[in-house]
């Protein structure tokens, strides 16, 4: 074995970037006033980051106008999110009468750096003021533009006779070592996730001549990199480390959690220590990661590729690639590979690198190591820093071919929370898409309400020859990708030819915002429509809008509907904004996980981090057969919450897969649900230019507001699936789940008394027809978005995962939902039998125990309200025993799937429209008319008895309204002369009188208000 000391990369220093944080000052509304003689002077104070900067004064307005910019330094750009920006408004004393002593405080705005846009995406923001204390007044709206950029600093190249010393670092920037550092910013895929830095301290590369032996080891602590996390990476090690700024601490986690729930017992049995512990939900799974980068030297070659070979394991590369204009002695591939490793096993093993030329199989090198040997890295140690090794010649190697050239690689043992493991190839690369079994990290689009309110139509080119007294129907057809909007039938003026509507018509967006929108002018007037003219405009020039603000209309020239000669086809009034107060549903209502808008400087700060690690499965069912008979299944699982969704990677060929793998989300709301999948992967084995569809294998959610605060669940899941032929499991799926958060902090507890969605929906709340049709494009967008990633997330996956099937028509719901409110309405029930029991006096003792207690209430009035909510407290501490112990998956009972007629599942999973015979569609329909009839009797019933309370007073019954209202007058003489606690207590015992003082008859009074007449006399 031979090993060589590190040659580090000679590649220049990448610029340094600064980020700069940009508060606009824009202006203030409604303030108070504060200088005596009802006004106010205002200025503005911003701290950012140990950073004060302050306006100008505006001189007695309490709707100041700033329009300031005041700039800020970023010391931390990967804390950025957790720092906090405090905005005060202060009353300036030098220009208020009289001789005040202090500058009255008007207000203050708290944000967090979640809510701060990138420049470009930034948009004027209304904050209402907060107090400073309880007892303060406070009144009035800030409006502010918050954005950061990243700005490059030209540096001077370094003098290499006469080195300069060392300089201080200017304000905000990173400490400078004696090495260069260089700051590289990592930007994210998508603007909602912040940006990373990852540092880097590079040296000189040694000269390539010299090869000095030594043994395997790693580079020394101070001259190893930082690991650079890719974002979607980043994402994977949860917590791996502590969060920057102040509110970490609240978001920390404390292993205090139950680790020995029912179904799954025992803790792991894998190292404990303080080096995984941010991984401390699965079980740790030791890897052999070789990390081969490139060769340089090689003797001649056509396409070389490297071969990995352990005493267990067999591994091969992809074909190596040749940067333009480098010969083929110098080959890189740029791949690591992940090996299962066990200790015990490979105690005495070890493990060959070669290097082959694939035309002629030709053996052109290798390196061999001693397993015992290689260094084990755990998080948050720093990667390794690829070495190169000199490839020597094997024993049978052919003496008239001389082995020559080096490989540059790194070898360590690690687990799955190595930011290596996610774009690591498996021994299964063989696979015709082995990128599709990879673990990966996908985001959902950033979606926004596109809002088209089409005013009014002029100059319109009409048709001519119209009939007499024929008014043109004509409406505005709006386009934008699949989705289609059409608007009522205008309303014509008498005075002019404008055709008016006044409608909003809204559409679902999705960045990057590169659609056109397109509005038709539609007279359909004629049997067939008429394209009077039309409108093209890019969505991206749309203003966009945060808050309730009027945005200003504008005309448009429509263009002719004929191929556009420039013709002058009339001109449509619209007004246009993309919504970004709006949270765009893309989920079923019930299992809804993210309530945020659009816009990000309208998110509030996270309560806390919603973890999931994913264990594995078992008993999962044969999903496929191989080529002996034999069954198979290549089962993964997608999580999804909010905006991100995890992918893990796919065991191939178990039915008992282990996956061990952890996530982490922020949580903004605890009143959302995490969904978690499992599915067969069907993609990897599909051709070029074939599509395969994942079989879905079951799913669980987990609501987040039934989770305890930092408390660990782990639990095993049934895995179900319905089908046309009933319900069948699949097998089962062990989850660890934790929610780290303060348990009753107010920033918790204040979020179950805040609306749950944001400000815009009930400002401008949207229908639910509209809403349900916005949802299924929103939900279309999301599905087209995510197929177009690598590895691919199927449309089938995301319709499942998102239940896009929730609104279509099931007996089997029906059933279920009539279920949900009889369970609902139980509790009325058993206190009807409760009261009659005790009227009927079944048990002696409790019955004039309850006349001591109504005698006591009737008495003491004053006590009837605290005695209620006490006894409700008593039943929720006496129900606290019986509280659930783990989070509620799947119930096959409440969802009516233990026993299904055949016909109905048949119905259930039917297409729309039916694809069934006109037989089967007739018996169906039939059997829809019998439920039906049941339903109108029973709204016949309550319309009933409506309207023989209003026949009370409505004299339809002469002689029943004269005996009502007789009766009505003779209480309330006895209400007048009789004191009501006599009258309440008479009323009480005669209700509570023994059985052998009642009539077995019903009551006079029932025999009168059935008796009362109704309408349903009078139906055709």
């Amino acid at each position: 074995m031979s090993d060589y000391p590190p040659q580090q990369p000679s590649d220049p220093n990448p610029p340094t970037t600064v980020r700069k944080l940009i508060v606009e000052v824009i202006e203030a509304r409604d303030l108070l006033p504060k200088d005596g003689q009802g006004s106010s002077s205002p200025y503005v104070i911003v701290d950012f980051d140990g950073q004060k900067k302050r306006t100008s004064t505006v001189q007695r307005n309490l709707n100041p106008v700033w329009n300031e910019a005041l700039e800020f330094i970023v010391s931390d750009p990967k804390s950025m999110e957790f720092e906090e920006l405090n905005v005060e408004v202060f009353n300036d004393k030098k220009l208020s009468n009289g001789n005040a002593r202090k500058n009255h405080f008007l207000g203050r705005v708290k944000l967090y750096g979640t809510q701060f846009a990138k420049r470009g995406d930034e948009g004027l923001v209304y904050f209402t003021m907060e107090k400073k204390s309880v007892f303060s007044w406070i009144r009035g709206e800030l409006g502010l533009k918050i954005y950061y950029y990243d700005e490059i600093l030209e540096e001077q190249p370094p003098q290499e006779q006469q080195p300069e010393p060392p300089q201080e670092p200017p304000q905000g920037a990173e400490e400078v070592t004696k090495k260069p550092v260089v700051v590289v910013f990592e930007e994210p895929p998508t603007p909602a996730m912040p940006t990373h830095i990852a540092m880097e301290t590079r040296e000189p590369s040694p000269p390539m001549h010299e090869h000095p032996r030594g043994t395997v080891s790693g580079p020394p602590a101070e001259s190893i990199p930082a690991p650079e996390f890719s974002p979607e990476v980043r994402k994977l090690q949860v917590g791996g480390r502590p969060m920057a700024g102040d509110r970490s601490k609240i978001l920390r986690r404390h292993a205090n959690g139950d680790y020995s729930p029912k179904i799954i017992s025992g803790k792991f049995a894998g190292d404990t220590s303080e080096r995984i512990a941010a991984y401390d939900l699965v079980e740790p799974m030791q890897y052999l990661f070789i990390r081969i980068v490139k060769a340089r030297g090689l003797s001649q070659n056509e396409n070389p590729y490297a071969k990995i070979r352990t005493s267990g394991h067999t591994a091969q590369s992809k074909p190596a690639m040749n940067r333009p204009g480098d010969s083929s002695a110098n080959p890189e591939w740029h791949q690591v590979f992940a090996l299962a490793y066990n200790k015990e096993n490979s105690a005495n093993s070890t493990l060959e690198i070669s290097i082959w030329d694939s035309p002629s199989e030709q053996f052109l090198g290798g390196v061999c190591f001693d397993l015992s040997d290689v260094p084990v890295r755990d998080p948050p140690d720093s990667p390794l820093a690829p070495q190169w090794y000199h490839l020597e010649g094997g024993a049978a190697d052919d003496p008239n071919r001389a082995v020559s050239g080096d490989l540059q690689l790194s070898v360590w043992i690690g687990t799955q929370a190595d930011d290596a493991f996610p774009e690591s190839c498996s021994p299964d690369s063989a696979l015709p898409h082995v990128s599709y079994t990879r673990p990966k990290v996908y985001q959902s689009p950033k979606l926004w309400y596109l809002r088209v309110t089409v005013i009014e139509a002029q100059d319109l080119h009409l048709l001519p020859n119209l009939p007499p007294l024929t008014v043109p129907e004509i409406r505005v057809k709006g386009q934008l990708g699949f989705q289609s909007v059409r608007t009522r039938r205008g309303s014509m003026s008498h005075h002019t030819s404008a055709f008016h509507w006044n409608e909003d018509i809204i559409f679902v967006a999705g960045e990057p915002l590169e659609d056109s929108l397109i509005l038709l002018v539609e007279d359909r007037t004629a049997r067939d429509p008429a394209i009077l003219g039309h409108v093209l405009l890019p969505v991206g020039s749309i203003e966009q809008r945060l808050d309730e603000r009027h945005v200003p209309a504008k005309w448009y020239g429509l263009e002719s509907g004929q191929g556009g000669n420039g013709s002058y086809c009339g001109r449509l009034h619209l007004r246009m904004c993309l919504e970004g107060g709006y949270h765009v549903l893309d989920e079923a209502a019930h299992i809804c996980s993210d309530f945020t808008p659009t816009a990000k400087q309208l998110w509030k700060p996270a309560i806390g981090i919603l973890e999931l690690g994913i264990l594995g499965a078992r008993g999962l069912l044969p999903m496929k057969s191989k080529g002996n008979g034999k069954g198979s299944t290549d089962a993964y699982c997608v999580a999804k919450y909010g905006k991100k969704w995890v992918r893990t990677r796919t065991i191939t060929d178990s039915f008992d897969p282990r996956w061990n793998e952890q996530y982490t989300w922020q949580v903004y709301d605890p009143c959302t649900v995490l969904t978690i999948g499992v599915f067969d992967n069907w993609r990897m084995f599909a051709e070029a230019g074939e599509e395969k569809s994942d079989y879905r294998i079951g799913k669980v959610r987990v609501r987040v507001s039934t989770l305890q605060s930092n408390k660990v669940y782990m639990n095993s899941y049934p895995l179900m699936v319905l089908l046309r032929t009933g319900l069948k499991k699949m097998g089962e799926i062990e989850l660890a789940v934790r929610f780290a958060c303060p348990s009753l902090l107010p920033d918790t507890c204040g979020i179950y008394g805040q609306p749950l969605l944001p400000r815009m929906h009930y400002l401008r709340p949207l229908g639910v027809a509209q809403q349900e049709a916005l949802r299924g494009a929103a939900t279309k967008m999301v599905a087209a978005w995510l197929a177009r990633s690598e590895p691919p997330l199927g449309p089938e996956v995301v319709r499942y995962l998102l239940d896009a099937d929730s609104l279509t028509w099931s007996m089997r719901k029906s059933k279920a939902n009539w279920f949900r409110i009889v369970a609902v309405l139980s509790w009325a029930v058993g206190l009807a039998k409760w009261l009659d029991h005790i009227r009927r006096w079944r048990n002696p003792v409790t019955t004039i125990l309850v006349h001591v207690l109504y005698l006591v209430l009737v008495w003491y009035p004053d006590l009837i309200v605290p005695t209620g909510f006490l006894y409700v407290f008593l039943i929720g501490v006496w129900y606290y025993r019986f509280r659930p112990k783990i989070p509620a998956g799947m119930d096959v009972k409440l969802s009516q799937a233990e026993t299904v007629d055949p016909d109905e599942l048949d119905e259930e999973f039917d297409t729309m429209p039916s694809s069934r015979p006109p037989e089967v569609i007739r018996v169906r329909y039939d059997r829809l008319r019998i439920l039906a009839a049941r339903v109108q009797t029973v709204l016949g019933d309550f319309a009933t008895q409506g309207e023989r309370v209003q026949a009370l007073v409505s004299w339809r019954d002469p002689r029943a309204s004269k005996l009502f209202i007789g009766v009505c007058l003779a209480i309330t003489v006895v209400l007048y002369s009789v004191p009501p606690k006599m009258v309440a207590v008479a009323l009480g015992f005669y209700f509570l009188r023994h059985p052998m003082f009642r009539d077995p008859m019903p009551p006079a009074s029932l025999n009168f208000f059935r008796r009362l007449p109704s309408l349903s006399d009078r139906l055709l």
